[in-house]
């Protein structure tokens, strides 16, 4: 089989054949370019993806990956990561090594092919060129031939007739002989022609144009096998690529089973446990009787209640309320005198309209504190050093980091002044080196920073023992500092009720009742100090719904009416009011205000 002699006479579409065999190739070419683009685009979109999802350094995102579950989705990212890296890699192996390859043979094919077609169109224009030859020879014999013919007539008529010259005659007849001869050397030069052509033709048939097709054969041939080769090339550089990227999924699915319900449970124990213990139980109060004190019942009282100190109170703590007490409603006025022996059932003066425990806890049950310097814990108010406004064991775990953080800084400068120390003994060894005395003002800095630090370590140490137990509740200092009791009280005061308050705001009735109610006060006295509730300024409307899950914010229903207290002031948030016990923040965008133009505070809007 072979196209020199199955196809001698299809020149025109076997050059055409070629051609398209070339455009094929350079398709495939063009198709495995713009797959190695979408693999690194897509590389490029999983890398950008992983980047997009991983925690940012230095932020509370990043301390959320201690959870397994987020730790399996950082692992996740990572090897998607990797997973991105095996597109690249398909990318460049078929950038190089089908691509490249590919476009390098297309220009030798281009340069062959036109070579073998030259070759053939040379050969094409000779056989043509010796048709024409032929051709011009046989038109030339065939001319002289019949102007001898005519000759020799001419010769024979003018030898028949009697009245022409015999020389005339003899000048036809040689005339005739000329002609002749001219035939003749038409004849052979023409036979001679023919033979030619007749051999080139043969050449041209049998030898030339087979050879040339067939080297057009083959180029065409290879040019198949070089398509199949790089289509297996294709095929092979993605599995290559497998066993990784199924090491990339077994990596995900390793992460995946890595997932610790418990421990995630135990971190988040860990990270929001507030060391509180759980309230005691509510002592029953008997309201079936009238409370009505009698005279002896009130002498009784007065009598149980002689040799204890009155106590008393600095100006801060009258101010002070539990915790557990709304804001919204001020304490009624405090009684005449403390008087822990007091009935239920006995005579009530009339300035002693105290409301009872269970009813102030009760409202502790029921709604959140709220805090005075809520606005400034919301928009960026300092946090104390001893991280004394968190609870008992957040504050332990914030203050065990900053201990930890302190020795490690400790560590850094320890090693570098012993570096120091070690050049300067080197500098005394070998003064050429340099000056020992240029050493001493780094190293003097250097041990100064080591014991500013470690000054700093003692004390966050300090409050980390008060927080464990190792140490008072609250140091003397604080005692002073807390402006609870009066510098005139006796020292048994401090043994009844470690500096408490009761929700009216005289001391508790009896340490039997306190200890019932386990409810630690300390750390919050400078948060909750008494202050009358805000006035409304106006009025607003909810255009939407709002969830108020966060601390200090209030939910709304759309279309709910509710009382503006404080405006925006920058922030993006407003200050309403639902009834006396429920206010917090919402955001401006959500309600529709209507300010009251003589509201105090409030602005007038033209």
């Amino acid at each position: 089989m072979s196209w020199g002699t199955e196809l001698w006479d299809q020149f025109d579409n076997l050059e055409k054949h070629t051609q398209w065999g070339i455009d094929i190739l350079e398709k495939y070419i063009k198709f495995v370019k713009e797959r190695t683009e979408i693999e690194l685009s897509y590389a490029k979109q999983l890398r950008n993806l992983s980047k997009k999802y991983q925690p940012k350094k230095n932020s509370k995102e990043e301390e959320e990956y201690k959870y397994t579950s987020c730790k399996a989705f950082l692992s996740t990212l990572n090897e998607m990561n990797d997973y991105a890296g095996q597109h690249e890699v398909i990318s460049e192996n078929m950038t190089s090594q089908i691509i490249a390859d590919l476009a390098r043979y297309v220009q030798e094919l281009k340069q062959e092919r036109k070579s073998n077609f030259h070759d053939g169109r040379k050969a094409q224009q000779h056989i043509e060129t010796c048709w024409k030859q032929l051709e011009s020879s046989k038109r030339r014999f065939e001319r002289d031939c019949k102007e001898a013919d005519r000759a020799q007539q001419y010769f024979e008529k003018m030898d028949a007739d009697i009245n022409v010259t015999k020389a005339d005659v003899e000048k036809a007849r040689q005339q005739a002989q000329i002609r002749h001869q001219m035939a003749e050397d038409s004849k052979a030069d023409y036979s001679s022609i023919l033979q030619k052509f007749n051999h080139e033709q043969h050449e041209y048939y049998h030898t030339h144009i087979p050879n040339i097709f067939q080297k057009i054969q083959e180029m065409e041939e290879r040019r198949i096998v070089r398509m199949g080769e790089s289509m297996k090339t294709y095929a092979e550089v993605d599995r290559q690529v497998i066993p990784i990227i199924g090491k990339c999924l077994d990596g995900i699915v390793k992460a995946a089973e890595s997932i610790d319900q418990n421990n995630d449970s135990q971190l988040v124990i860990e990270a929001y446990k507030s060391g509180f213990e759980p309230p005691g139980d509510i002592e029953f109060e008997d309201y079936t009787q009238p409370m009505k004190r009698t005279v002896s019942d009130n002498s009784l009282s007065n009598s149980k209640g002689e040799g204890k100190p009155e106590l008393k109170f600095g100006g801060k703590s009258k101010g002070k309320l539990w915790p557990f007490i709304k804001k919204n409603k001020p304490p009624p006025p405090p009684p005449a005198s403390a008087s822990p022996s007091a009935v239920p059932n006995g005579p009530q003066s009339p300035k002693q309209q105290k409301e009872p425990l269970s009813h102030r806890f009760n409202e502790f049950m029921t709604s959140k504190p709220k805090i005075h310097c809520f606005r400034s814990l919301k928009r960026g108010g300092a946090t104390p050093e001893d991280f004394s406004n968190l609870p008992p064991e957040q504050r332990r775990k914030k203050l065990q980091q900053k201990v930890d953080e302190l020795n490690k800084e400790i560590q850094k400068e320890v090693d570098q002044r012993d570096a120091i120390t070690k050049m300067k003994d080197v500098y005394l060894k070998n003064p050429q080196m340099g000056d020992p005395a240029s050493l001493d003002h780094k190293l003097t800095e250097v041990s100064q920073n080591i014991e500013k630090l470690r000054l700093e370590v003692q004390k966050f140490e300090a409050w980390l023992a008060e927080v464990e137990g190792r140490l008072p509740a609250r140091s003397e200092q604080a005692r002073r500092q807390s402006g609870m009791y009066d510098s005139q009280n006796p020292p048994t005061v401090n043994n009844c009720a470690q500096d408490r308050e009761s929700p009216d705001g005289s001391y508790t009735e009896e340490q039997s009742q306190e200890s019932e109610v386990k409810v630690l006060a300390p750390d919050f006295d400078d948060d909750f100090d008494d202050e009358e509730p805000l006035p409304a300024i106006g009025t607003c409307k909810a255009l939407y719904t709002f969830e108020g899950h966060n601390e200090g914010t209030i939910s709304v229903v759309e279309g709910e009416t509710l009382f503006v207290i404080e405006e925006d002031r920058g922030d993006g948030w407003t200050r309403i009011r639902r009834s006396e016990d429920e206010e917090g923040y919402v955001p401006t965008s959500y309600v529709e205000v209507y300010l009251d133009k003589n509201a105090k505070g409030a602005k007038t809007y033209i």
